[in-house]
């Protein structure tokens, strides 16, 4: 969270990039693709914000990798299927 702007997307795509191995960090440097997007968290957050093509492409493939994007495998009748043991209550013994 920014003061005075809010959630940071581009903090976010970040960290959820570098989780996914989307963007890679070694040391202080954020990698995308190849790219250097800046030494340290600000300057690659800065870097997103200049270049908002990178931005959609990193987000959309956060999206796709974790199956509610664009392009994500999903089924083809759109049913959620749950295990019987999914319906049953949580207790406590």
């Amino acid at each position: 969270i920014m003061y005075g702007k809010g959630i940071s997307r581009e903090g976010s795509l970040l960290d959820i990039g570098v989780d996914l191995g989307l963007v890679k960090k070694s040391g202080a440097w954020y990698t995308y693709e190849g790219e250097q997007l800046g030494q340290g968290r600000e300057n690659a957050k800065g870097f997103l914000a200049a270049n908002p093509e990178i931005m959609v492409e990193i987000s959309d493939r956060i999206l796709q990798q974790v199956g509610i994007g664009p392009g994500a495998d999903s089924e083809a009748d759109g049913d959620d299927q749950f295990d019987e043991a999914d319906d049953m209550p949580i207790t406590l013994d």
